[in-house]
């Protein structure tokens, strides 16, 4: 065996070279019209298109999310918890009235629809100006 006898394991191929002449005239195999059939033609990235349309000055910022917060009726709490106890986001969620947005609590508003009997004390949630007067008129707190 020697130098110039040795043969690749798969043979060398070539691509096709376009719009050379010889036998292939009117397109040379380029097709019709357009940007793809030009000389040193290039596709913008549509990505580069996408990013040109952000706004680049006059205080743009990427705000970060923040849900909004989810409702729950007085009937809700009046129908689930007990009197004297304590309503979180957390207990919310272990009683089923709140889901988890993402993996996480979200904020939550009580609202004032309805007539509350119950003693409860509430902390950690926001809520509606006639629900803070009834959880107080009912003998409740706003921790």
């Amino acid at each position: 065996m020697e130098l110039h006898s040795l043969k690749r394991a798969h043979p060398h191929k070539q691509s096709r070279r376009v719009g050379r002449g010889g036998k292939r005239g009117k397109t040379a195999g380029r097709g019709t019209k357009g940007q793809k059939a030009r000389a040193g033609h290039r596709i913008r990235p549509e990505m580069r298109d996408i990013i040109k349309k952000f706004p680049k000055h006059r205080g743009y910022k990427q705000r970060a999310f923040r849900p909004k917060p989810i409702p729950v009726n007085l009937s809700a709490l009046e129908a689930v918890f007990a009197a004297g106890s304590v309503v979180t986001p957390n207990t919310l969620v272990e009683k089923g009235l709140v889901k988890r947005i993402g993996g996480k609590i979200p904020p939550v508003k009580i609202l004032g629809a309805s007539s509350l009997t119950k003693q409860l004390t509430v902390s950690g949630c926001l809520a509606s100006k006639t629900a803070k007067e009834r959880i107080e008129a009912a003998g409740g707190s706003f921790a």
